[in-house]
C-alpha cells in the first residue's frame, strides 16, 4: 500500500528552505559601555548576593544560581533532570495550582531546574515574587504522583528519539569526547531513568541544592538596603550546606585524526561533526581571538563553512562551528547535516576550511565584519538584566577583572589577524580531530573509506563494534518479482488485496510547538483517487487531493494545482497497492539486503525511490523517495509498523515520515470498503 504523504513533506521542507542570511552591520564608532556595579553581602549560610540597582523601569529580575561542580550520575542518569522538574511543583505552603495562579495574577514570571530559580516582574510586586522564589526553590514538595507524571514523559520522549539521526549523533559525540562517565559524556537512556527512584531524586535535592556555592543576583528597581532585609528573611533559614566536590581526569583527544562512523540505515541525511576538546577560559589572553575566529569560521550564515557548503554547493541547509569555554574541559566542533551522497565532499571541505584558517591570514574586512557583529550583539544584550545578572555571575564565578565586561569592545578591537591564525592553530586541531559520521552505511561508508583515513565503527550508543556488513548477497533464488509476491502473500493475498476497493484512516501526530495533537485522514479509492488531510481542531492546515481531472494542494488557504510530472508523480502516488503491477514496470531491480531499523530488509529500486521489504515477514518496512526541493535534491522516508488485519487484510497502523523531525502518525481507526465516496475527491 502506497500511502507517501506528499502534503506534509511539501510544508515542511518549505518551510525549512526559507533561510535568509542576514546582512551584517556596519561597523561604526565603538560606543561606551557603562555596566552597573554590584553591591555585594553575604548570608551566614554562604548565599552570596549581588544587587544591580537600575531605576530606568519598574521592574526587577532575580536569578538563584548554583554554581556547584558537575557530577556524573552513573547508571542512574536523570535524576538531575526529574529533580529539576519537581522544584516548585507545589510547596509545604501552596499547591502547585494555587502557586501558578498567584504568579499570573502577579504578571510575573518564575521558573526552576537543577541549577537555581528565576523570577521577575514589577518591582512594586518585588517582595511577593521574590517570596514565591524562595517558597518553591527552598519548600518544594516532592510527591509520587508528579514524579510518575515527570518519569513517564521522560521515557515517551527517548522513545521518540530512538531512530532520531540528530539526537544518536549528539549522544554518541559526548560519549567519544567526554568518555561515558564523565558528566559531560554520559546520556539518559530508558533503563537509567527506571532506575531513578522518588527518594533518589530528594537525596539529590538534599545534597546539591545548597548555599554554599550559591548566588542570587538581584538586577533593577530595588534598593540594596531594602532588599538586603528581605533575602535575610527569606533563604537566611536555608541550611547552610556545601555540594559535593568531585573530580574527574581531564577528557583527551584522539593520537590521530580518523574517522568515526555509526550506520543508521534509515537515515536520509548524514550528520557531520569534526571535533576536539579544548581547555579555554574567559581568563585567557587569547580568549577574544578565538571566539572571533570561531565567528569567522562558521557562527553564522556569514561564515566559511556555511558560505562553503549551502551557498557554494547547496549541500546543506546550514553548516556551523562553535567553541566551548569556561572552567572546564569543553569542545570545538563543526558540524552540518548533508544528504549522503555528498557525505564525504562534505567532509573534505570542512577540513579545508579548517587548514584554510590556521594556514593563512584572515582578510581585515572578515577581522571587521566578525568584531561588528560581536559588539552589536553585545551592546544590545547589555541592555536586558538576564545579561547583567549573568555578566554579574561570571565576575565572580570565572574570577574575572571587575572592569572585564566595560572593557569588552575595546578587548574584540585588539585583536588581529595575526591573533586569529594563532588561535586557529591552538583550539582548531589538524592532528588530533574526531571526525563523526552518522549516516546511512551502505551509500555513505564506502566514499568515507577511500579518504584514506583511519576509519572506526560504533553502535548508536557509542561502544566500538567491527565494521558491519552493510549489505548481504542476495540468494539465487530471489528475485525483486519473488519480493513483491512475498509481500502480497503477507497481507492477504492476492484475492483478498484485489477485493479492497476503498481504504479510509484516521489518526493523530503532534508536531513541535504545536499547542495540541493534529488530526491525520486519509482516502483512498482503487481508481486513482486521494483525500489526504492534517487539521488542529476544526481548521484544516493541509490538503491534498487527487481525482480523475488533477490534483491540487490547500495550504494555509492557498491552492496549489498540480501540472506535469508533478501530477504524473501525484498520480501515480495515488494507488492502494503498488505492488499488484510493479513487477510489470520497467527499470525496477533488487539491489541488496540491508539493514533497516535492526531488521534485514529487501531492498529493491524504483527508478529514484528504494523500496524496503522485511527478509523475514516480507511486510513492507518503508520506502525512500528521492525529490527535488528548491533545487536541490532531498531523500525523505517513510516508515510503515503495527501492521493489524483489517478484512482479511494487513495494512499499517503506525506511519513515521522524517519531515526535519519525526512525524509519527497513529491510527486510530482504519476500515476498507467503507465510508469513502466519490465527494471526498472534490
Amino acid at each position: 500500500m502506497k500511502k507517501t504523504i506528499y502534503i506534509i513533506s511539501s510544508l515542511f521542507l518549505t518551510l525549512a528552505m526559507q533561510g535568509q542570511i542576514i546582512p551584517q552591520p556596519k561597523a561604526t564608532a565603538s560606543p561606551t559601555i557603562k555596566i552597573g556595579k554590584s553591591n555585594n553581602f553575604e548570608l551566614k549560610n554562604g548565599l552570596k548576593v549581588m544587587v544591580v540597582e537600575n531605576h530606568k523601569l519598574p521592574r526587577v529580575s532575580f536569578r538563584l544560581s548554583l554554581d556547584n561542580m558537575p557530577y556524573a550520575e552513573g547508571d542512574k542518569k536523570g535524576v538531575a533532570d526529574i529533580t529539576s522538574q519537581l522544584i516548585g511543583s507545589g510547596t509545604t505552603k501552596t499547591t502547585k495550582d494555587a502557586f501558578n495562579e498567584e504568579v499570573d495574577f502577579l504578571g510575573a514570571n518564575i521558573g526552576f531546574d537543577a541549577n537555581g530559580a528565576s523570577a521577575s516582574g514589577l518591582s512594586k510586586y518585588s517582595g511577593r515574587i521574590l517570596e514565591l522564589m524562595a517558597d518553591g526553590a527552598l519548600n518544594t514538595v516532592f510527591t509520587q504522583e508528579e514524579f510518575d507524571k515527570i518519569k513517564a514523559k521522560m521515557l515517551e520522549a527517548i522513545k521518540s528519539q530512538e531512530k532520531s539521526i540528530t539526537a544518536v549523533a549528539g549522544r554518541v559525540e559526548n560519549v567519544l569526547t567526554f568518555g561515558v562517565n564523565h558528566p559531560s559524556g554520559e546520556y539518559l537512556s530508558a533503563e537509567s531513568i527506571n532506575k531513578v527512584t522518588l527518594q533518589d531524586a530528594v537525596s539529590n535535592y538534599k545534597n546539591n541544592f545548597v548555599p554554599g556555592n550559591a548566588y542570587l543576583i538581584i538586577v533593577g528597581d530595588v534598593k540594596t538596603k531594602e532588599i538586603k532585609k528581605v533575602v535575610e528573611k527569606l533563604f537566611g533559614s536555608w541550611a547552610k550546606a556545601t555540594a559535593p566536590q568531585i573530580t574527574y581526569p581531564d577528557p583527551k583527544n584522539v593520537p590521530q585524526s580518523q574517522i568515526n562512523f555509526v550506520d543508521m540505515p534509515n537515515a536520509v541525511q548524514s550528520e557531520i561533526s569534526v571535533v576536539n576538546t579544548v581547555n579555554l577560559k574567559i581568563t585567557d589572553k587569547q580568549y577574544f581571538a578565538a571566539i572571533l575566529a570561531n565567528q569567522i569560521l562558521g557562527g553564522g550564515g556569514e561564515g566559511r563553512l556555511f558560505l562553503n557548503l549551502r551557498e557554494k554547493h547547496g549541500w546543506t541547509y546550514g553548516a556551523y562551528s562553535s567553541i566551548g569555554y569556561g572552567k572546564y574541559v569543553e569542545k570545538f566542533r563543526s558540524s552540518t547535516s548533508v544528504r549522503n551522497a555528498v557525505t564525504d565532499s562534505s567532509v573534505v571541505e570542512i577540513l579545508n576550511e579548517l587548514k584554510k584558517i590556521r594556514t593563512e591570514l584572515v582578510s581585515a574586512d572578515d577581522l571587521k565584519n566578525a568584531k561588528a557583529k560581536y559588539i552589536g550583539n553585545f551592546v544590545m544584550q547589555i541592555q536586558k538584566p538576564a545579561t547583567v545578572a549573568r555578566y554579574a555571575l561570571n565576575t565572580e564565578t570565572q574570577n574575572l577583572p571587575a572592569d572585564f565586561y566595560e572593557n569588552y569592545i575595546r578587548s574584540i578591537n585588539a585583536v588581529t589577524v595575526e591573533d586569529i591564525k594563532a588561535v586557529a592553530n591552538k583550539y582548531f586541531l589538524a592532528d588530533n580531530i574526531r571526525i563523526l559520521v552518522v549516516g546511512k552505511g551502505t551509500e555513505v561508508a564506502p566514499a568515507l573509506e577511500n579518504l584514506k583515513m583511519p576509519m572506526f565503527y560504533f553502535d548508536k550508543f557509542g561502544n566500538p563494534i567491527e565494521k558491519p556488513v552493510f549489505k548481504k548477497d542476495i540468494p539465487k533464488d530471489v528475485t525483486f518479482k519473488s519480493v513483491l509476491d512475498k509481500y502480497i502473500v503477507a497481507i492477504g493475498g492476492e484475492k483478498a488485496v484485489k477485493a479492497v476497493k476503498t481504504i479510509s484512516m484516521k489518526g493523530s501526530t503532534t508536531i513541535p510547538q504545536a499547542p495540541s495533537p493534529l488530526s491525520f485522514t486519509s482516502k483512498a479509492d482503487s481508481k486513482g483517487k486521494l483525500n489526504v488531510e492534517l487539521a488542529m481542531g476544526t481548521m484544516s492546515l493541509m490538503k491534498q487531493v487527487v481525482n480523475e481531472t488533477g490534483a491540487y494542494v490547500l495550504q494555509q488557504g492557498q491552492r496549489k494545482n498540480f501540472e506535469g510530472s508533478e501530477l504524473a508523480e501525484m498520480k501515480s502516488s495515488a494507488v492502494l497497492f503498488e505492488e499488484l503491477n510493479l513487477s510489470k514496470k520497467e527499470g525496477i531491480s533488487l539491489d541488496g539486503i540491508e539493514n533497516f531499523n535492526g531488521k534485514e530488509a529487501y531492498a529493491i529500486k524504483n527508478g529514484k525511490n528504494t523500496l524496503y521489504y522485511d527478509v523475514a515477514s516480507g511486510l513492507k518496512l518503508a520506502e525512500a523517495k528521492t525529490m527535488e526541493q528548491g533545487g536541490k535534491s532531498i531523500t525523505q522516508t517513510t516508515n510503515f509498523g503495527d501492521y493489524r488485519e483489517v478484512k482479511g487484510v494487513k495494512v499499517p497502523f503506525n506511519i513515521i515520515q522524517n519531515v526535519g523531525f519525526e512525524l509519527d502518525i497513529k491510527m486510530s481507526e482504519v476500515t476498507i470498503n467503507e465510508g469513502v465516496t466519490d465527494s471526498d475527491f472534490k
